[in-house]
């Protein structure tokens, strides 16, 4: 018989332990590390947030290079902790371009172009880095590149704040202050 003690202690084992296991990353033949649960997608953008919003998520855009030593540290340390893999892959689609990369992605404004020069387009100047988009994708044809995403992680944060930053996506923080400024608010 279930008491309301074991009841209770359940479920706040429930709550305490992450959602599923951690899983590993994989080196592509392109070079470049990716998880089974990054967005298998067309790359055309529009498409990806309309189908992150439906499912209750966020679009990010990771930008990756072969031969990154900062780009594996970020899928062998940062991404297969538990707790940030779980938060990311709960509350985001990832698409995963490479920055010199030769597929071809459609922009908001339904330009078609390269990965390397779609990366140029946004000024992607290192890897890795991280563009979060908005929820919708109306509007952003008629914005510059620059203006289209909320928020850009370009460089590797230590895993902490790594995690903070989907954090301030996620909840919005970007609607009232910049990253630094939010995570010392929450003394993150």
């Amino acid at each position: 018989m279930l008491t309301r003690r074991s009841a209770l202690a359940l479920a706040l084992a429930a709550i305490a332990a992450p959602a599923r296991a951690a899983t590993a990353p994989t080196l592509g033949e392109d070079g470049l590390y990716h998880f089974d649960w990054y967005l298998e997608s067309f790359l055309d953008l529009k498409d990806d947030i309309d189908t992150a919003t439906k499912n209750g998520k966020r679009l990010a855009i990771m930008w990756g290079l072969k031969g990154c030593p900062m780009c594996r540290r970020m899928h062998e340390v940062h991404l297969v902790d538990p707790a940030i893999q779980d938060y990311v892959r709960t509350n985001f689609d990832i698409v995963h371009l490479n920055v010199i990369g030769a597929r071809e992605v459609t922009d908001f404004d339904g330009a078609r172009l390269g990965e390397k020069a779609f990366s140029q387009r946004y000024g992607i100047r290192f890897t890795p880095t991280i563009q979060f988009m908005p929820e919708s994708a109306e509007g952003l044809a008629a914005k510059p590149p620059f203006e289209r995403e909320v928020a850009r992680m370009a460089g590797l944060l230590e895993p902490p704040e790594f995690l903070a930053m989907f954090r301030y996506v996620k909840e919005k923080g970007y609607e009232k202050e910049l990253f630094p400024d939010w995570l010392k608010r929450r003394g993150s």
